[in-house]
């Protein structure tokens, strides 16, 4: 496996779980936010090119560059007009029945997406990651559960 669950890396639980378990809903919700999160990058890194490569700034600079372009993303997105033109119909990937239809950002950053392998850090977790698992997948199950989620679990 290319990473161990961690504090800051949730992983899917493994093996086959029945419908409706929580383990199964865990492991949907988590598949999901994937998804979101790489169209959403995908997305600001294709408009947004400092993003494509790495920064060659200070950790406290590169903050301030990354919050700056997550407003102005949701800030495009936040009204009708702007939101159709920078992500216009097709710009995110689509789900029909489980066949994903790749979005058209991929097009523009697949060759150069500018991510690096992060370091391996040897710190002390504060709380253990199966912990942290368990906690995330209980709330998906109980008051964070949403309507849907057990017809696609």
């Amino acid at each position: 496996e290319a990473f161990a669950l961690s504090e800051n890396i949730m992983k899917v639980y493994s093996g086959h779980h029945r419908k409706g378990t929580k383990e199964r809903i865990y492991n949907y919700r988590l598949c999901r936010a994937r998804r979101v999160v790489e169209n959403v990058f995908g997305i600001m890194s294709a408009v947004f090119r400092v993003l494509r490569k790495p920064m060659l700034l200070q950790p406290e600079n590169a903050t301030l560059v990354v919050n700056a372009i997550a407003h102005l993303h949701n800030f495009l997105r936040r009204n009708r007009r702007s939101r159709d033109l920078y992500t216009p119909p097709g710009s995110f990937d689509r789900d029909n029945l489980g066949v994903i239809t790749p979005g058209s950002w991929r097009a523009d950053t697949e060759e150069n997406a500018g991510l690096m392998d992060l370091d391996e850090q040897q710190e002390a977790a504060q709380i253990v990651p199966q912990e942290i698992r368990e906690e995330i997948s209980n709330y998906c199950s109980q008051e964070g559960a949403v309507p849907w989620q057990n017809e696609y679990a």
